[in-house]
């Protein structure tokens, strides 16, 4: 974990409690503080280009492919935390802002409070808690809001009869149907890696510690309502402390927890602050979430097997950790809550409601407070003040725009831009109608996008357009760029709403695939037909960007997809044909990957000795298990992610280019007698931004090999 992201954890003793203490009790020459900024804010003016954007904006390329499906936007996909420090937290006007937001999930006490939190006298010890704050009471905006809560049972200072005791009370005594229930906050952080910022009271702090007693809560918790849903801590890939193996492990946190759990957890847990030295890297940094995210789906499909598809991805926390009251911050917001959901997970949780300002800093013609809150608290530093208690900042309305894009129950489809300024989300929505929301970053730079459809055509209607950019107080419905063509003003959120030409299919969705049999170059799939109409077909479709390729057509509800390459991954859609040929929407996503060979004459073993969240050390052994002797040999695989490099080696030629490494024998061991008689081992020092998996396919003279 970041240490610049301790503060906003709300551990006992830090400066978020003392914040959300104050902001409800300021004298009165804090308010005239703050009715000044105000009127600072209101009279200070943006930095817009100088001419209109339509007059010099250069052309983006968007492609929208309606066949290529990303998921369904879950009941609780948009969410907000709250924190016990927080006086605020139940004021009708937040609950107000919240329900026009699509908040669908508010996670509650509120980061590390989560672990010294007792529900039952509402106390945490060593941190402050705010009147108004009772779980009874939070429960009221909850239900206000039409939202769901999402639950940090107390790991660190609690016990599963504690957790159990609040399941008992929320669900039995009170009816409130809580569904999701956190087992801790972040508890890798309680020391064990060497920083400690977590509460907790367990002697041993190790993951396996940690893992034994999930399942025990988990037994306690489900014993009294078995419908709820576990969640267990994980660390993001390629974030500290990930890779990291600590005293006495024999395997980092997320392989150690995963081990133990994966037969019991609902969901996993994981968190995000990319940081940066401003909010616009940090923007730049949401490009690393699809491989992390992707890797905690590889780990939990390694250990929950035919389970996995049962266990969903959360990220309970998320912000930027810079600058966060800025509006490149708003950006961030919108294309980090779409990039995740696109990307399997089903709930985002921005940290956080009311937080509290630390400093003071000018960000695009506005003040910034680096205060990691959605809302103003009202509260100063020195002489300058924050807006009104409650007042948006640029991120809710980052988070407001969504609503413009999509709603539970809508299907989000594949859509890429040829500008790295430009980010894309696209959501076919329940009624026929598709959005795309296109985030300009560039904070100088107007451009005009034209946009592409495939799967789909819209009508030649002018489309509905919502933008929250510069002079914008609110997401607001602007005209449509007349002769087509959209302008996306700098340092803006964009949503454009289209209408179908055609009616649709009459078909319900395929139900998500599954695979019955995978070997190294075939995969057996299979779906459950739509609940309404009837198909006379199926296809199935492989997603390569936003295009997709036909692999097998079926009358029934399975097909055999031939010719793959061994070691390779393929993500899957099933989509159902009508007697009029029209296509339904696309199903779930089916993520899977073929197997190396069975019977080649070379094995490869891959391990990773060490690592530190950013590089590791790894340990490469081939060996020659066919007949026939090799004499000099070459090693080529590819990296998974992006973000892998090799930085040094040893007793042999290591190269790269790209994603590609090369490698040859160092002479001394060139020869590899058969039947695994020798073998030739080599290590490197490698270097990741983001994820680190294991290449999954190792070619030996041309020959692919088996993998250990």
């Amino acid at each position: 974990m970041p240490l610049a992201h301790l503060p906003a954890t709300g551990r006992p003793g830090r400066p978020p409690g003392r914040a959300g203490r104050t902001a409800g009790r300021r004298p009165a020459a804090a308010l005239v503080c703050a009715l000044a900024a105000v009127a600072a804010l209101a009279a200070a003016p943006p930095t817009p280009a100088a001419t209109d954007p339509a007059d010099e904006a250069s052309p983006v390329e968007v492609s929208v492919n309606a066949g290529v499906g990303l998921g369904t936007i879950d009941k609780a996909a948009f969410g907000v935390n709250h924190a016990l420090w927080d006086s605020h937290m139940n004021d009708p006007e937040v609950t107000g802002l919240l329900e026009e937001a699509g908040v669908g999930v508010m996670r509650y006490p509120g980061g590390s409070y989560g672990d010294i939190y007792h529900w039952k006298d509402h106390s945490a010890p060593g941190g402050y808690v705010a009147p108004g704050t009772t779980f009874d009471e939070f429960m009221g905006s909850v239900r206000a809001a039409g939202s769901q809560p999402m639950i940090i049972a107390n790991y660190g200072t609690g016990s599963p009869e504690e957790a159990a005791d609040w399941v008992r009370y929320a669900n039995v005594t009170r009816g409130y149907g809580a569904k999701y229930w956190e087992i801790g906050n972040e508890i890798y952080g309680n020391g064990h890696y060497g920083s400690g910022w977590e509460a907790d009271d367990h002697p041993d702090k190790s993951p396996r510690e940690y893992a034994r007693n999930v399942l025990s809560y988990a037994r306690a918790m489900k014993a009294v309502d078995p419908t709820i849903k576990i969640g267990a801590v994980l660390t993001t890939p390629g974030d500290w402390p990930d890779g990291i193996t600590g005293p006495d492990d024999t395997a980092d946190w997320n392989h150690t927890v995963l081990s133990s759990v994966a037969g019991t957890i609902d969901f996993a847990i994981v968190h995000s602050y990319p940081g940066g030295a401003t909010a616009d890297e940090a923007l730049d940094r949401t490009a690393r979430l699809p491989g992390q995210l992707r890797e905690v789906r590889r780990q939990i499909d390694r250990y929950a097997g035919e389970r996995s598809s049962k266990i969903g991805i959360a990220l309970t926390e998320v912000n930027s950790n810079v600058q966060m009251n800025s509006r490149p911050n708003g950006l961030f917001a919108a294309d980090t809550y779409m990039t995740a959901l696109e990307n399997g997970v089903f709930n985002v949780d921005w940290w956080n409601v009311h937080n509290g300002p630390t400093k003071v800093e000018t960000v695009d013609g506005d003040t910034d407070f680096n205060d990691f809150g959605l809302l103003s608290s009202g509260g100063c530093v020195g002489e300058v003040c924050q807006p009104a208690v409650n007042t948006p900042f640029h991120p809710y309305f980052g988070i407001k725009s969504l609503t413009e894009l999509g709603r539970p129950g809508d299907t989000m489809v594949a859509s890429s831009t040829d500008s790295d300024q430009v980010s894309a989300h696209a959501v076919h929505r329940a009624d026929g109608t598709l959005s795309v929301m296109l985030i300009n970053k560039d904070p100088l730079s107007a451009r005009t996008a034209d946009i592409g459809y495939a799967g789909y055509t819209p009508t030649a209607q002018a489309p509905v357009v919502h933008r929250y950019g510069r002079g914008d107080s609110d997401v607001t419905r602007v005209a449509a760029t007349a002769g087509g063509g959209q302008v996306l003003p700098p340092y803006s959120i964009t949503t454009i709403t289209v209408a179908p030409h055609a009616a649709a299919a009459s078909l319900g969705v395929p139900g998500a695939p599954k695979t019955t049999a995978v070997d190294n170059s075939t995969a057996t799939v299979s779906w459950t037909a739509p609940a309404n109409g009837e198909a006379v077909r199926y296809e199935v479709y492989e997603r390569l960007g936003t295009n997709a390729q036909l692999l097998a057509t079926s009358t029934s509800t399975s097909a055999t997809l031939h010719n793959l390459p061994p070691g390779s991954e393929h993500t899957v859609n099933v989509l159902a044909r009508d007697a009029d040929g029209r296509l339904s929407r696309p199903s779930e996503p089916l993520t899977f990957a073929t197997t190396a060979p069975r019977d080649s004459s070379c094995l490869v073993t891959y391990r990773v000795d060490s690592g530190w969240g950013s590089g590791f050390v790894a340990t490469i052994t081939v060996s020659n298990v066919g007949d026939a002797p090799v004499n000099g040999w070459t090693l080529d695989f590819t990296w998974p992610s992006t973000g892998q490099s090799v930085q040094s080696s040893w007793n042999a030629n290591v190269t790269g280019s790209g994603t590609r490494v090369h490698v040859t024998d160092n002479g001394a061991n060139a020869e590899l007698a058969p039947r695994g008689g020798t073998t030739a081992t080599f290590g490197f020092v490698g270097a990741n931004d983001g994820a680190n998996p294991v290449p999954t396919t190792f070619t030996l003279n041309g020959t692919v090999c088996r993998t250990s």
